[in-house]
């Protein structure tokens, strides 16, 4: 990969994101605590969902110590509505590791990160990069998708492992830290809102003229070079992601209401409403409709991966009861 190559891209693409660029709340601090809360609520919820909570978590606990120092109870309180309750626990977790095992300084290299529970290559690049202006690559989906159609000229998922994607994604961030926060910001605002997984709006792209799926689209078309490239390129798509699902031969998934995530929800939504311990026999009934006694183990099951999660204890014994934060009777977790 050539440097002016690349530093072609990174000129186009802060170019584009300064004008164009989402205005986020945790795109207005350096705080890493700040930061690594978005960072986390971001894992599975979409950035509408996640800028009303960012503002209220962080009201609530708006240092590390405040979050270390609160109950259980009150934590998840404060992340009502995001769901996957347990990112909340982690989170808490973390916050009582920073303190006790490096003094209240918080890590700023990725492998340092990545020490941490719960931090992933991800959000240990995006951290590193966002509070310390590291360069430092941030792979996540939409980056990953445009990255390999930026630079390899690829339009479906690249079969590449993990550790190989963010050797690339790595080789091609700015080496100035200033410039590597705008890039992996830019990267992931190109990915939400131009280069889309299935329906690329190529004719806005401020790389249109950089990239090599666009290129190799054009090549292989009987289109005329001044023709739009969005529908070549979404034929390809389209006849890729088709080759992959039949190539995977994926199973089909269940429907949501029929997941384990969605008892565990039910399981904590009941916990919340009854005060004190709940017999497993009496549980069930409450979350599953075709409730009947050999579904005992499957539920045992779930309350069980709940305590692993520190969103449930177990009261008395295994067969008997669940609650949650540990003796006390404040059950209000969503």
């Amino acid at each position: 990969m050539s440097d002016d190559f690349c530093e072609d891209i990174w000129l186009a693409l802060i170019r584009w994101y300064r004008l164009n660029g989402r205005d986020l709340p945790w795109r207005h601090t350096n705080d890493p605590y700040a930061i690594l809360v978005s960072e986390i609520m971001l894992q599975q919820t979409q950035v509408e969902r996640a800028i009303i909570k960012y503002q209220e978590f962080l009201e609530t606990f708006p240092t590390l110590q405040s979050l270390a120092a609160a109950a259980p109870a009150d934590v998840i309180r404060a992340w009502a509505t995001l769901g996957y309750n347990s990112r909340a626990i982690r989170l808490q977790t973390i916050a009582k590791i920073i303190l006790t095992q490096y003094n209240g300084v918080f890590p700023s290299e990725p492998e340092q990160l990545l020490l941490l529970p719960g931090i992933g290559a991800y959000t240990a690049g995006a951290v590193a990069c966002f509070a310390f202006k590291k360069s430092a690559a941030a792979v996540d989906t939409n980056i990953r998708r445009t990255l390999w159609r930026i630079f390899k000229g690829e339009v479906f998922k690249p079969a590449n492992t993990p550790k190989e994607e963010y050797a690339f994604a790595q080789s091609v961030v700015p080496p100035n830290g200033d410039d590597a926060y705008l890039w992996n910001q830019a990267l992931m605002d190109l990915g939400s809102s131009v280069c889309l997984p299935a329906a690329p709006k190529c004719d806005i792209c401020p790389l249109i003229n950089n990239c090599r799926a666009a290129v190799i689209a054009r090549r292989h078309s009987l289109f005329p070079e001044d023709a739009s490239v969005a529908p070549i390129l979404r034929a390809a798509i389209a006849e890729e992601s088709e080759k992959y699902i039949v190539g995977s031969q994926k199973r089909p998934q269940k429907p949501f209401r029929q997941s384990s995530r969605f008892f565990r929800g039910r399981i904590i939504h009941a916990l919340r409403e009854q005060p004190g311990a709940i017999l497993l026999t009496e549980l069930g009934p409450m979350i599953k409709q075709d409730w009947e006694e050999h579904n005992l183990s499957w539920l045992e099951d779930l309350v069980s991966g709940l305590v692993r999660d520190k969103l449930a204890i177990w009261a008395d014994d295994l067969h008997m009861a669940a609650t949650l934060d540990g003796a006390s009777t404040d059950l209000l977790l969503d």
